[in-house]
């Protein structure tokens, strides 16, 4: 036992410390406990389901209700059990050993993603008040050493208690008739969700630092509506642009390996209730024709958001000042993700011409409008940031060789500490770029292509008007900055379709107003597909103009305000160091 734990501190100093933390005899024995008792408490609830067989000589047969009848009756009642004086009940052990299966893998995925992501959240905020994670920072071991040991660390005693479940889990599965293969893809992707979701506790935990004690709530929070909203989900169609969001979790991964619905499916929805994705496509290929492609492609995406957010984490590990991701990182972020959601639309539909691909461009634009706001967030600097880069272009500006290399245009583009007006003008380009593509090259009607181009030429501008306000909103001198940006993106995204709404403006006679909503797609649709008269038209042109002059306007009014901080700042500083007069 010493040897291996010197083989581990070897490997991973990180992970030794987070074992011999744990690992004392008396919590592992409350965890086998827990866990063995559970698992019995479960099986005798499952075992009370069980049709009981008590005689019955007045009559031939009695009715009995229950699930798990295995013998057919005259009314075709799969829950209707036929029970003779003499003979038991034929029971249908396999749907009985099947329902404990699935009864295992639900509280197995909700018991480690949830109490996983609070126990992880809670150890790094625990570090940060005892001042502990300011040590990690300042030791040589390498952020993935760090976080690996916290990820195998921190929950070992909630794996300790999963893997006491496994053999209980394997018989009901072999025991339903169950190709173990399955049970092992389905480990797989649990585990690959457990380096996911924990890889993101990780990243939230050691980004924000105020209000540590709310933190575990929020982020298991987080993760207890998600696994509810894809819950939800379940007897939706896989046709949906929200199928990556679904196959980030385990849930319909489980679902597509253990209710497999061969023979068992009616116009594509099984007995089960669950849908067939057999057919679901990513752009072309058919994914869901065979669990090895669903389940790699529910790893690869795993691999895929896990890869960005460890370098989030590595990034804001060492200096919780800067930005959790670069500029250039935020290109290559946005270009993954536009291929990752396009290819879940249906493609047939937008450049086959075989429908109006209305319903999947609105829920498009919503989804790039979360991740767009979350980018502008991340990348907008602070005003201390602002003012340092303001005085370092001064005195770049005072050597010309050295500054003709540091052009402003590409520290715009690529500047750590530059205004983010570029970089989410490039990513906002980025996001929109699948909608122009698709109406210029996709076999489109007319009124369909002008549409598209309509909906992409708001998206930019309300984006950028967005990214700019946020941006002055940063340069404000407020102790909270990130709570004035919150409120204010909560105010434009919600309070303005509402206001218009109680104040009985409809959207087709103040079209001009709908069209600075957030979202105003619906609204260009009607007009497009359905009046395409001169005047709203006109009135479309004319919100546009209005909208690139405020991005104008906003922007001219950073630059003064960049202007006017830096000069009150350098003032300040020469007020407070005079220079001496020389003779």
């Amino acid at each position: 036992m010493i040897n291996f734990l010197d083989i581990i501190g070897d490997w991973n100093p990180q992970l030794l410390r987070e074992l011999r933390g744990r690992l004392k005899p008396r919590n592992v024995l409350i965890t086998v406990n827990v866990s063995l008792l559970g698992q019995l408490l479960l099986f005798l609830y499952s075992s009370s389901k069980l049709p009981s067989d008590i005689p019955n000589p007045n009559k031939y047969w009695n009715p009995i209700h229950n699930q798990y009848c295995a013998e057919p009756t005259p009314t075709n009642d799969p829950s209707l059990c036929i029970r003779y004086p003499v003979d038991p009940i034929a029971i249908d052990w396999q749907v009985f050993w099947h329902n404990l299966f699935m009864a295992l893998c639900w509280i197995s995925i909700f018991t480690l993603l949830v109490l996983g992501t609070f126990l992880i959240i809670s150890d790094l905020s625990r570090e940060e008040r005892r001042g502990t994670l300011n040590f990690l920072r300042l030791s040589p071991l390498s952020e993935l050493k760090i976080m690996s040991g916290k990820l195998l660390g921190v929950p070992i005693l909630l794996y300790l208690a999963v893997i006491l479940a496994v053999p209980l889990h394997l018989w009901a599965g072999l025991s339903a008739e169950i190709p173990l293969l399955r049970i092992f893809l389905f480990y797989l992707v649990v585990a690959s969700s457990c380096i996911f979701f924990y890889s993101g506790a990780l990243l939230l935990g050691s980004s924000i630092s105020n209000w540590s004690w709310l933190l575990p709530w929020l982020g298991s929070g987080i993760v207890i509506a998600f696994l509810m909203l894809t819950k939800d989900l379940i007897d939706s169609s896989p046709d949906e642009q929200l199928t990556w969001l679904r196959l980030l979790g385990p849930i319909h991964p489980m679902l597509y390996l253990f209710y497999p619905c061969q023979g068992h499916c009616c116009h594509g929805v099984c007995e089960t209730g669950f849908w067939d994705w057999i057919n679901w496509q990513w752009y072309y290929f058919r994914v869901g024709q065979s669990m090895f492609s669903l389940v790699g492609f529910v790893l690869l995406q795993h691999g895929l958001w896990t890869y960005w957010i460890w370098q989030g984490f590595k990034r804001r590990f060492r200096n919780p000042n800067t930005t959790i991701i670069s500029k250039g990182q935020s290109y290559l972020l946005v270009a993954c993700f536009e291929v990752v959601i396009v290819g879940c639309s249906v493609f047939e539909r937008w450049f086959l011409g075989s429908g109006r691909p209305n319903r999947h461009i609105h829920c498009l634009a919503v989804v790039n409008s979360i991740m767009l706001f979350v980018l502008m967030v991340t990348l907008s600097p602070s005003r201390q940031t602002l003012l340092d880069w303001v005085h370092s272009r001064r005195e770049r500006a005072s050597h010309p060789q050295g500054f003709r290399k540091n052009t402003l245009v590409s520290d715009l583009i690529w500047g750590e500490k530059s205004p983010a007006i570029v970089a989410m003008a490039i990513n906002i380009a980025i996001a929109v770029s699948p909608l122009i593509i698709g109406s210029l090259l996709g076999i489109l009607e007319a009124f369909e292509k002008t549409e598209m181009l309509f909906l992409g030429a708001f998206f930019v501008s309300l984006m950028m008007v967005y990214a700019t306000i946020i941006q002055l909103i940063l340069m404000m001198k407020t102790s909270r900055p990130s709570l004035w940006v919150i409120g204010t993106i909560v105010a434009l995204v919600l309070l303005l379709p509402k206001t218009l709404a109680i104040l009985g403006m409809h959207h087709l006679q103040y079209i001009i107003l709908w069209l600075f909503s957030t979202f105003p797609s619906k609204i260009i649709s009607y007009v497009v597909y359905r009046e395409m008269d001169t005047m709203r038209m006109n009135t479309m042109f004319l919100a546009l103009f209005g909208q690139l002059t405020i991005v104008t306007l906003l922007n001219l009014q950073l630059r003064r305000q960049l202007k006017l901080a830096s000069e009150s700042a350098s003032k300040a500083i020469l007020k407070r160091y005079p220079s001496f007069p020389t003779n």
